[in-house]
């Protein structure tokens, strides 16, 4: 079987055990990386990003870390200051884990609370509530 059709065969299909555990073991690490301003760059080290998730492929072979600056702000530099940086970035997550190899690290803005925030806004609007007291 080819690596093509072996990496498409899980499309579609939640993660494994071993992909969500080493997808958590990335994140605390880059996490404290990025807390601690183990990368040489200034923009980076004055910025407080919070690393809400990180997702593997299922070969293990890429880490998209979902990401999100302090307040939601700056977004588009907080992304662009990462990815500058990647090849340090993973550098540091694999010398403070026990990983083997490094994983291609990519970078995306964590949607999730603008998720929440906007369910949170159509479950108070008046359409919804009146549907609930009904």
């Amino acid at each position: 079987m080819g690596l093509m059709a072996k990496n498409t065969k899980r499309a579609g299909k939640a993660p494994t055990q071993r992909m969500l555990r080493v997808g958590e073991m990335i994140r605390r690490t880059l996490s404290e990386v990025l807390q601690r301003g183990d990368i040489h760059d200034e923009e980076l080290s004055a910025m407080s990003i919070t690393v809400g998730e990180v997702r593997m492929s299922p070969d293990l072979r890429i880490a998209t870390a979902f990401v999100l600056p302090l307040g939601g702000q700056n977004k588009e530099a907080a992304l662009a200051a990462l990815r500058r940086n990647t090849v340090e970035i993973r550098h540091q997550v694999v010398k403070g884990g026990t990983m083997k190899f490094a994983p291609e690290l990519r970078f995306q803005t964590d949607e999730t609370f603008d998720q929440m925030e906007a369910t949170r806004a159509l479950l108070d609007s008046d359409h919804v509530r009146q549907d609930l007291d009904d």
